[in-house]
Formats: structure tokens, C-alpha cells, sequence
């Protein structure tokens, strides 16, 4: 049972108590409160559920678009800025600590380099001399070993400090960060597309509702105080 039930409840009690007791402020006081408490639990309702009758109610819904834009403006303004973005690649250690290129380097097929490489070899002045040794069927025990090798020196270049300081330069660059910026932009986008309202309202509505339970709740409270007064006023 939640807050704005118990307050509810409460209220309507002391309506009870005090109508049973025939005191008038007892009964001013539940139902000054049982007013706070209900227009403000029907206040924290509409913002969620359309109410027929009344204007305004179900906002969260009938602004889904609105708040879709809003979400992605506030993403790109506040979070994917070009300070912020230049930031990240400035910091130090930044590119050493989330960029690493080993994986991407051990699935590279070296194969063609090596196949070139042969290629080259055997259209050479060095041809006529390589197909005295068998051809180009001699070298084929040299292609693991030199693929090894090949991603061994590919490895050290990508890990040295200069390599990152020249990525960093690169990704730096104002048409780079753009182009960085319009793919983050378009994968905001693309998420958001998948939300339906009825998702934006259960997410909003997950967020605020324990907070706003506590509007019913000094709604009551206040009320109750109102009533108070009210009925010593009267008497």
C-alpha cells in the first residue's frame, strides 16, 4: 500500500470519527485533509492518465514527442559537445586506456601482404633465380612465420605514444569531431524512435512517483492544519 493511499485512508477516517462523535472539528480536519490529499493524488494522476473532463490531464503522453526532443537536445547539448568530446581525448591516459587495438589487429588477414610480397618477389630480377629454388612453392613455409611477424610489428607501432598522439590529432580534427558527433546524434535518435509513449510514461513514471506519493501526503498534512484552524474559528 502506498503513501498516497495510507494518507487517503487516514483522512477519510477522521471524517468518520468526527462525523460518529458529532464533533465538528474533527470533521473539518479529515475533510480538509481528504481534500489536500485527493486533489493533489489526482494532480500527480494526470500527470500520467488522460482524465475525461479535464483539460491538461495526461501530459506525459500527449507531449511524447516533445520530451523525445527534448531527451535528444539534451544529450547532444550537454553531453556529446565538442568540449566534452575533446576533453575525453585529452585526458591523460584516455587512448591508452580505451583504445585497444589488439583485437582488432589479430583478426586482420595478413594472407594478402604476404601474397604480395611473393608476388613482388617473383616479378623481380630476383624471378628467374627463385624459380631455379622451386618457384614461389619455396616460400610457402616463410607465410605463418612472416604473418607472426607482421602483426607482432603492427602491434608495437599501435601501442607506442606517438601512434596515439597522431590518432588523437586526427580524431581532433573539426571535420572528424563533427562526423563523430553526427553518428553519436543519429544513434540517440535511433534509440529514441524505439520508445512508445506508453514506455516514456512507465520510465518517468517509475523515476518521480515515490517522490511525488509525498505531495498527497503534506497535501493531507496541510489540509488537515486548514481544517484546523477553520473549525476553531467556527467555534
Amino acid at each position: 500500500m502506498n503513501k498516497s493511499v495510507i494518507t487517503n485512508l487516514i483522512a477519510a477516517l477522521v471524517v468518520v470519527v468526527g462525523y460518529v462523535l458529532e464533533n465538528n472539528i474533527v470533521m473539518t480536519v479529515g475533510l480538509f485533509a481528504l481534500s489536500g490529499a485527493v486533489t493533489n493524488w489526482l494532480a500527480v494522476h494526470m500527470l500520467f492518465e488522460k482524465v475525461p473532463g479535464l483539460y491538461g490531464s495526461g501530459v506525459i503522453p500527449a507531449r511524447f514527442e516533445e520530451f523525445k526532443a527534448a531527451i535528444a537536445q539534451l544529450m547532444m547539448e550537454q553531453f556529446f559537445t565538442d568540449e566534452n568530446i575533446d576533453r575525453f581525448l585529452s585526458e591523460q591516459g584516455g587512448m591508452h586506456s580505451h583504445i585497444d587495438l589488439k583485437p582488432v589487429i589479430e583478426k586482420v588477414d595478413l594472407a594478402p601482404a604476404f601474397d604480395g610480397l611473393v608476388e613482388t618477389v617473383e616479378q623481380s630480377s630476383f624471378g628467374g633465380m627463385l624459380a631455379m629454388f622451386g618457384g614461389t612453392e619455396a616460400l610457402m613455409p616463410m607465410k605463418e612465420p612472416f604473418i607472426e611477424k607482421m602483426k607482432a610489428s603492427i602491434l608495437d607501432i599501435a601501442s607506442s605514444d606517438d601512434f596515439y598522439e597522431q590518432l588523437k590529432n586526427e580524431i581532433e580534427q573539426p571535420d572528424v569531431l563533427a562526423d563523430m558527433k553526427q553518428k553519436i546524434e543519429g544513434i540517440v535518435t535511433q534509440r529514441l524512435e524505439e520508445l512508445t509513449p506508453q514506455l516514456v510514461k512507465e520510465i518517468v513514471q517509475t523515476m518521480i512517483r515515490t517522490h511525488l506519493g509525498w505531495l498527497v501526503v503534506w497535501g493531507g498534512v496541510f489540509g488537515g492544519l486548514i481544517g484546523l484552524v477553520a473549525g476553531l474559528l467556527q467555534n
